[in-house]
């Protein structure tokens, strides 16, 4: 059984229990001045079981503990000093509401144990002839005793015990009953907000994820536009600057159709890129004769290409052939954009041969037009992409790679015919894609 928790304590808050001790303050007052041996008596004592018992009717809710203790000391004293006992007193079944509604733990078990044990105070003050307020015009409690000792014989003590603590039992049994229901009508609260905020950070989660989901396809088309307009472009530069050296109709003719042709096939490339990635050209990119064409186009541009395969090809899943595609299409861009004219770019794939090794190796080599002390280091953030203020090139391969478990490395070497960049990577090959 939880406490419940406290009620603001403002004077607006106060005003029904003040107005519920005066009432029974006024009630009891008007007891006893109609009790008839008023005259005889001294109305001091009466006037300050009256005063205790409003006060005690005022704490019920505010404060049930005290109302309790109170309730026992004005008890104690009736049954000290002699007071009798009023009908005003009744108003102690609100106390016992109370304290089973609004009190803490240790006061609900309280005002339960006080129940019997207020019955035999009651049963004692009765013997002792002390209930005179009970009693009509003037009767003694010894008269009302004999009378219910006739009626019921011994065992009129028990009934009268019952019948009082069932007076206090039963306010007390609908205070816990009230205090149960708000608490399982706050068990149903919470248990709503908590489905709420769960919904809540589902929907969010959901959004977030979404979000995500759409920032990685956007990243990942600017790589395959970045990939395959650059590409494409290089390609057509070189052809466009070579063009201008050549002599007779017929090669400059062949020239133009050979960038129209690239010009053409890296449009078709960017509109699948942008249909998503089911793009008919998915699963067929990476392929050996794909990887050809990359070379070819290269060569047409006026480079010397070297271009080996070393072990027996096999087709890749979809999603790696990409990744080898677009790893090697950025490789030749690279060569095209910062080598020489005057070297080969030197192109090997290397496929596994089955006996533990599980990965394809693409190894693109070219000299730079640049002079550099001899050096080998890695390019990455610190380095970027040689002569490429954007990052996407290394970068974007660097991450292709790595979405699917591959990695990349690219070395910067002094050699004797100049200094040259190798760009290196490897693909894995899964398990089962051997033909």
């Amino acid at each position: 059984m939880t406490t419940t928790p406290p009620l603001p304590r403002t004077w607006r808050g106060w005003a029904p229990d003040l107005v519920l001790g005066l009432v029974v303050v006024l009630v009891g007052t008007v007891e006893v001045l109609r009790l008839p041996w008023r005259v005889d008596g001294d109305l001091g004592p009466l006037a300050l079981v009256v005063a205790a018992t409003g006060l005690s009717t005022g704490l019920a809710r505010r404060l049930p503990g005290a109302a309790l203790a109170l309730v026992w000391l004005t008890c104690l004293a009736q049954g000290t000093l002699g007071i009798p006992v009023l009908l005003v007193q009744a108003a102690v079944v609100v106390v016992a509401f109370g304290t089973a509604r609004w009190g803490s733990r240790v006061t609900v078990v309280a005002g339960l144990a006080s129940m019997p044990l207020a019955g035999f105070v009651f049963l004692t003050l009765a013997e002792l002839g002390q209930l005179d307020s009970v009693l009509h015009r003037g009767q003694r409690g010894g008269e009302i005793i004999s009378v219910l000792h006739d009626q019921l014989g011994g065992s009129w003590p028990v009934v009268l015990l019952g019948l009082f603590v069932s007076l206090l039992l039963a306010p007390w049994l609908v205070g816990v009953s009230l205090r149960l229901a708000e608490r399982a009508r706050a068990s149903r609260v919470s248990q709503v907000a908590a489905e709420e905020d769960a919904e809540r950070a589902h929907r969010e989660t959901q959004q977030v994820q979404e979000i995500a989901r759409l920032q990685e396809e956007q990243a990942r088309m600017a790589r395959d536009v970045h990939d395959v307009v650059g590409h494409s472009l290089a390609v057509i530069l070189a052809q466009a600057e070579s063009a201008q050296f050549l002599t007779g109709e017929e090669r400059l003719k062949e020239t133009l159709a050979t960038i129209a042709t690239s010009a053409r096939s890296s449009l078709q490339d960017v509109r699948h890129v942008l249909s998503g990635p089911q793009a008919p050209t998915a699963a067929a990119a990476g392929s050996v004769g794909d990887a050809d064409a990359l070379v070819a186009g290269v060569r047409g541009s006026g480079f010397t290409v070297e271009h080996h395969e070393v072990g027996r090809p096999r087709p890749l899943p979809p999603e790696l052939a990409t990744v080898a595609h677009r790893v090697l299409q950025e490789m030749l861009t690279n060569a095209m954009r910062h080598g020489r004219r005057d070297t080969p770019v030197r192109v090997e794939r290397h496929w596994p041969d089955g006996a533990g090794e599980q990965e394809l190796r693409i190894e693109v080599r070219n000299v730079v037009a640049e002079t550099a002390d001899e050096q080998t280091v890695p390019l990455g953030a610190a380095t970027g992409d040689p002569g490429d203020g954007s990052g996407r090139g290394v970068e974007g391969m660097r991450r292709r790679l790595e979405a699917v478990g591959g990695r990349l490395d690219v070395r910067r070497r002094q050699e004797a015919e100049g200094p040259t960049y190798t760009a290196t990577a490897w693909v894995p090959v899964r398990a089962g894609s051997t033909t």
